[in-house]
């Protein structure tokens, strides 16, 4: 007797692609461009002679040329290989399957299980209106107590972590996450060295912590565009749970690695660069990600994100943009460390 899962088969029809634009290499210079017919933000496929392909992504245009940054290195691309556009954009798992589980930017899971999700998004980088915003009244405990104590928060408030290397940003995070009053945590690794990201999950968050968590990893070797849709993807998660009335609190470590990566993706597309290269697409970027948080009519994301400071100057650009827009602010001294 022939036994279908229905439930697999509906999400497979739900994915499948219908039509697809096809186009030639032209260049293969951090970015890739080719001539092809598509639009910014969507799905491309780069094909490589030894039949493998290298997933990537419009994200801009230069007359009829598209301009596509890989989601893997360009090494093996050759000149006139076929790029194929997927005619979609990026979609993304989202809901309660999610939890307990580690993912990378794409939403794949890389903790060796497999991922059953019955709900899909496109990445979110809308931001509710400011009408639609209740105050923030209820505290948000944080099971710290000297936060709880002198510095309270509120469920819905965004407050940055500032400190410079070393200093115990990650610690904290990870016993903020492990007794914070939230209904779920989502936790985004930004950038992180590989060999910390084990470490964090074991030592800092723990089985108790990751049993209420969507953890969303990206390290350092990866490609700026996962490393910024690493951030994207733990908001896009968390807006979904905020919408069914959960209080989310979203962990971000850290802004100053999601500035850094759209510094590398502004300076390959010829933005001029501002104070310390960064460019204006930094700015505009950060004011995005910190603004999709905060209250709503249904829920509220309390976001905790962390600045890694330059030379511990609190006024390096990253540091002083991020405080200019978020709620609150902690700041951790080297010198009580």
């Amino acid at each position: 007797m022939l036994r279908l899962n229905v439930d697999d088969l509906k999400q497979e029809i739900a994915h499948f692609d219908v039509f697809r634009t096809a186009g030639r290499l032209r260049s293969a210079q951090g970015i890739v461009r080719a001539r092809l017919r598509t639009a910014v933000g969507d799905m491309c496929h780069i094909l490589r002679s030894d039949g493998r392909t290298v997933p990537g992504e419009v994200i801009g245009f230069d007359g009829a040329t598209a301009q596509i940054m890989p989601y893997e290195t360009t090494d093996g691309l050759e000149p006139d290989a076929t790029v194929v556009g997927m005619g979609r954009k990026l979609r993304i798992p989202v809901g309660r399957e999610l939890l307990g589980r580690i993912i990378n930017a794409l939403g794949r899971p890389i903790d060796g299980g497999h991922l059953r999700a019955r709900q899909w998004s496109t990445i979110q980088t809308g931001t509710p209106s400011p009408l639609e915003r209740p105050p923030i009244e209820t505290p948000f405990v944080t099971g710290q107590r000297v936060i709880d104590g002198l510095l309270t928060l509120g469920k819905g408030q965004r407050v940055g972590l500032f400190a410079g290397s070393g200093v115990g940003k990650s610690t904290l995070l990870g016993e903020i996450a492990k007794s914070a009053s939230s209904d779920l945590n989502v936790i985004a690794l930004v950038g992180e060295r590989g060999r910390e990201v084990r470490p964090f999950l074991e030592e800092c968050l723990g089985p108790e912590g990751l049993a209420r968590s969507v953890v969303i990893v990206s390290t350092a070797d990866q490609p700026p565009l996962l490393r910024i849709r690493a951030t994207q993807t733990a908001v896009t998660i968390a807006d979904h749970f905020r919408s069914h009335g959960a209080d989310v609190l979203l962990l971000v470590d850290s802004l100053t690695r999601l500035a850094m990566a759209q510094r590398e993706i502004g300076l390959l597309m010829g933005e001029p660069p501002s104070a310390r290269g960064y460019t204006p697409s930094v700015f505009q970027m950060l004011s995005n990600v910190l603004e999709q948080l905060g209250t709503s009519a249904h829920g509220s994301i309390t976001g905790i994100c962390t600045v890694l400071v330059d030379g511990d100057d609190m006024d390096e650009p990253v540091a002083d943009n991020v405080r200019a827009v978020v709620d609150g602010h902690i700041v951790l001294s080297r010198r009580l460390a």
